[in-house]
């Protein structure tokens, strides 16, 4: 029996001897007052014991087991206090207590440490998703033609062959995603001096890192879904904790392309030794997580992400993925073959330093399209810098990271001049239609519920789960006065939400 297993059956039997003889989720009083102290107060430990619990699963994960097993039971012994604490206390719901288990659970299920050891292996179970033919790309099955074997030390053309999966893909970059391949382009050639050395170092070839930003996020640093996986290489929260990337000083290191560049070859290199080499396995359980892939592989027998007892089964979005990625990663490897060019981009690294106070909008209007960067430089500064709040006035003497062409470009464009006298006015503008956002803001205020804050949510899941769409995170941002561009929130903030579908 795993060590979470046996801590559930405690955790519920001491939270049902708790709420015993209770109709509500708290402890009432005689004049039905909550003590607000003693709750916020309880609520307040939920964040130390998840950080000990991850901790030991950290520890785990480096071997140290002894010591992560004495982490992860004091954070579980710890919990189960709080719950029946919580129980005694007027006002205290214990479901908050229940939720951190379920969030502590999903971290834990990779972890063998969590596991006895007459089943080291198991793997979980995974909601599957009916399977259809929605795409070009997932609906041609191909025949069982190879498998791709070890990458290190290969180069990807020389181990990838191209089959009618692949062909669709590329047939689908060249036509509607052109524009989101281009993008990606010019993306990774500006933070290419970031991402490809963690590849290299891995052993892993450029065209893959390539051919996963393009479906991924298509460079852009900053994407969020609506699941919660953020960055360049969309990250889960738990996922990316498992390899290094954490929060430092308030900047949620998913958002470094260099840092999720590694974590990404780590990922990879991981489950390429679990699935022998093969390639389009490991990019499925990117997608689709390794232990349903695991799970398909085990029960189907077989070694080939094509072959119909795993590929028939899978739902669509894995089976549009992975030769979505490979066919990106050739293209990338191969254009002149396919009549595509791809813009010469100068990516080289420089750096500026500010002669005047400027925000990164200031300084891409100033910009405006040198290099021949007809897009502009927005996407580039803020990719580059990505700590960094756009309208936040930057004072002098800040240091920002830029391609080369913008190091030589900076003096005459930005240092003074009529384009800095415009860049100033628009960001006045701007600036002046926050205080009426604000106003109708603080008038939604009145009828907006709370929620508080737990560890690994993120603005988007909080408002799908309360109701919301996507086009009202700018709205409780705005209600909460949380800043552009990553919306930084803590386990335990209390937030007002809008009344929007609920």
């Amino acid at each position: 029996m795993s060590l979470l297993f046996r801590f559930t059956l405690t955790l519920c039997a001491a939270m049902l001897a708790a709420c015993a003889g209770v109709t509500t989720g708290s402890r009432p009083t005689a004049t039905g007052k909550v003590d607000e102290a003693a709750v916020n107060a309880l609520f307040a430990q939920l964040d130390g014991i998840s950080k000990r619990f991850e901790a030991g699963l950290i520890l785990a994960r480096s071997g140290e087991r002894d010591r992560a097993a004495m982490e992860i039971k004091a954070a579980l012994d710890d919990l189960q206090a709080k719950a029946i604490l919580c129980g005694t206390v007027a006002g205290c719901d214990q479901a908050r207590f229940f939720s951190a288990y379920d969030r502590l659970l999903r971290l834990g299920v990779d972890a063998p440490l969590l596991e006895s050891a007459e089943d080291p292996d198991r793997i979980v179970e995974e909601d599957k998703t009916e399977a259809g033919e929605t795409s070009p790309v997932i609906g041609s099955l191909p025949e069982m033609k190879r498998t791709i074997t070890l990458l290190n030390g290969r180069e990807l053309a020389d181990i990838l062959t191209i089959n009618d999966a692949v062909n669709a893909g590329i047939e689908q970059w060249l036509t509607q995603y052109r524009p989101n391949l281009i993008t990606t382009y010019v993306n990774y050639e500006i933070m290419r001096y970031r991402m490809w050395p963690e590849y290299h170092k891995a052993g892993l070839p450029e065209a893959l890192l390539f051919g996963m930003l393009a479906k991924e996020s298509n460079g852009r640093v900053h994407a969020v879904s609506r699941a919660g996986a953020s960055g360049p290489l969309q990250f889960m929260y738990a996922t990316g904790l498992r390899f290094g990337l954490s929060s430092r000083d308030g900047f949620d290191q998913r958002f470094d392309p260099g840092l999720s560049a590694r974590a990404n070859a780590a990922y990879i290199n991981e489950q390429l030794k679990v699935f022998n080499g093969n390639l389009e396995l490991v990019i499925a359980a990117y997608n689709g997580g390794e232990g349903r892939m695991r799970r398909l592989a085990a029960q189907g027998g077989s070694t080939s992400f094509w072959d119909p007892k795993i590929y028939s089964i899978l739902p669509d979005e894995t089976r549009d993925y992975v030769p979505m990625v490979l066919a990106a990663a050739w293209l990338f490897l191969h254009p002149e073959r396919y009549n595509l060019e791809f813009p010469k981009i100068d990516g080289r690294p420089a750096s500026i330093e500010l002669t005047v106070p400027a925000t990164l909008t200031e300084l891409t209007v100033c910009f405006g399209s040198e290099g021949n960067l007809y897009d502009g430089w927005f996407r580039a500064l803020r990719n580059l810098n990505p700590a960094l709040d756009p309208q936040a006035k930057l004072p002098v003497g800040t240091r920002l990271e830029v391609p080369a062409p913008l190091q030589l470009a900076y003096a005459g464009k930005c240092g003074t001049g009529a384009w800095v006298d415009l860049a100033k006015t628009l960001n006045a503008a701007t600036a002046a239609v926050r205080p009426a956002q604000g106003a109708v803001a603080r008038k939604a205020a009145a009828t907006a519920n709370v929620y508080v804050v737990r560890r690994g949510d993120n603005l988007a899941a909080i408002a799908r789960k309360s109701g919301c769409g996507a086009g009202q995170i700018r709205e409780i941002a705005q209600l909460n006065h949380i800043r552009a561009p990553h919306y930084p929130i803590k386990a335990g903030q209390r937030l007002r939400l809008p009344a929007c579908g609920r």
